[in-house]
């Protein structure tokens, strides 16, 4: 059973940076393809961020230049780097790992960002 925990959400003030990061239970993490995505009430699931196996970053066009996303194999980790925060980007950011063996995917639980005075 694949477990992702995520960590690093909070108010923030615009302008500001967090860190968000998500554990993996998996083994063999490097054959994952990791990925950020972010929710609003009433709207869809959007892709922020992602890295394929063997790949490199991609990112939406809304937080190319300002948000930075990184994996590391040994701690089983990806992370998020947001800096230069605008309001617009309150949401429910959420970790998403897919599998490149048999394309299952699975969601972590969702952590709130807020940016806010």
């Amino acid at each position: 059973q694949v477990q992702l925990v995520e960590s690093g959400g909070g108010l923030v003030q615009p302008g500001g940076a967090l860190r968000l990061s998500c554990a993996a239970s998996v083994s063999a993490f490097s054959l994952y393809d990791v990925a950020w995505y972010r929710q609003v009430p009433g709207k869809e699931r959007e892709f922020v961020a992602d890295i394929i196996s063997g790949g490199s970053p991609r990112y939406a066009d809304s937080v190319k230049g300002r948000f930075t996303i990184s994996r590391d194999t040994a701690t089983k980790t990806v992370d998020l780097q947001m800096t230069s925060l605008k309001p617009e980007d309150t949401a429910v950011y959420y970790c998403r790992l897919e599998s490149t063996y048999s394309r299952n995917f699975w969601w972590g639980q969702g952590t709130q960002v807020t940016v806010g005075s």
